[in-house]
C-alpha cells in the first residue's frame, strides 16, 4: 500500500508548490510510482508538471463533484513513473458548491482509494489556506509534509497548522500525523536562515528532515519551462537537494 503525503502550509510563498512537484519528480527517479494530486486552484503544480492548465478540461475539481471518475481525470505518466490528476481555477468554486453534500471532508479519500495500490507515493499539493480543500487533502493523506521558509515569522503559521492536524486526527481521520518540516529558501549567507533552522528545532517537537532545499535560481526558473528542476538543471543546487529529501522520505518509513 503507498504513502500518501499532503503537502501544506496556510501561508503562502513557503515553497509548498516547488517541493510538491520536485519532491515527487525526485522520488519517481528512484524508480518508484508517484501519482501528484494537484489541489490548489492555482494550478501551479500542474504548469510547473508541463501540462497547460487552463486548457485541461477533466481535473480534480470534476472529479470531487463525482462528474469524472479519477481515470478520465489522470494524466499518465507525464515523465516517467509519475502521474497527475490536474487543478485549475474551477477548484476555487468547489468550496461552495459542496456545500451540503454528505461527508464532503471525504470526497478527494473515496476518490482516491481504488488507485492508492497502484502507487508507492501520491503526493497531494493543498492550497496555501486551511479550507475544505486541505481537509479534504488532510482526511485523505497518512502524513503532512511542512515546507518552511528560513525566515523570521516561520514558526507563527506552523502552530496553526499543527492544530488542525491535530484536530482532523481528533474528528476525521485518526490516522494522520506529522510527517515532517522541511526548510526552504535557504540562504547560507544569512545567519537569519541559520537562527530560524535552530528555532525550529529548539521549540519543535516534529521529525525535521536533515535535507535543506537552498534558494536556487534553477528551482525558481524551472517552473516556466514546465520542468522539474531534476529535468531542467540535474545537477543545480536545487536538484540536488531534492534528491537528498526524495532519499529521507523514501528510506523514512522503513526505520
Amino acid at each position: 500500500m503507498g504513502r500518501t503525503i499532503v503537502v501544506a502550509n496556510q501561508k503562502g510563498g513557503v515553497g509548498k508548490t516547488t517541493t510538491a512537484i520536485n519532491l515527487s519528480a525526485a522520488i519517481a527517479e528512484n524508480g518508484k510510482k508517484v501519482l501528484v494530486v494537484d489541489m490548489d486552484p492555482q494550478g501551479n503544480t500542474t504548469s510547473g508538471l508541463g501540462v497547460d492548465k487552463d486548457n485541461v478540461e477533466k481535473t480534480v475539481y470534476e472529479m470531487l463533484l463525482g462528474e469524472e471518475t479519477l481515470e478520465e481525470c489522470l494524466q499518465k505518466e507525464i515523465f516517467e513513473n509519475l502521474s497527475l490528476i490536474p487543478s485549475n481555477i474551477n477548484l476555487s468554486g468547489a468550496e461552495i458548491e459542496l456545500i451540503g453534500i454528505e461527508e464532503k471532508e471525504f470526497l478527494l479519500k473515496k476518490a482516491l482509494e481504488p488507485v492508492k495500490s497502484d502507487y508507492d507515493f501520491i503526493l497531494i499539493d493543498c492550497p496555501p489556506s486551511l479550507n475544505m480543500l486541505t481537509i479534504n487533502s488532510m482526511c485523505a493523506g497518512d502524513t503532512v509534509l511542512v515546507p518552511i521558509q528560513c525566515e523570521y515569522y516561520a514558526l507563527e503559521g506552523l502552530s496553526q497548522l499543527i492544530h488542525t492536524v491535530d484536530l482532523v486526527k481528533e474528528r476525521l481521520n485518526p490516522d494522520i500525523e506529522i510527517e515532517g518540516v522541511v526548510f526552504t529558501m535557504y540562504d547560507a549567507r544569512t545567519n537569519l536562515s541559520l537562527q530560524v533552522v535552530e528555532n525550529v528545532k529548539d521549540n519543535l517537537n516534529q521529525n525535521i528532515y536533515k535535507s535543506i532545499i537552498p534558494r536556487n535560481v534553477r528551482l525558481a526558473e524551472a517552473p516556466s519551462y514546465g520542468l522539474p528542476v531534476t529535468m531542467y538543471d540535474t545537477r543545480s543546487a536545487g536538484a540536488e537537494a531534492y534528491r537528498l529529501l526524495a532519499d529521507e522520505v523514501i528510506h523514512r518509513g522503513e526505520e
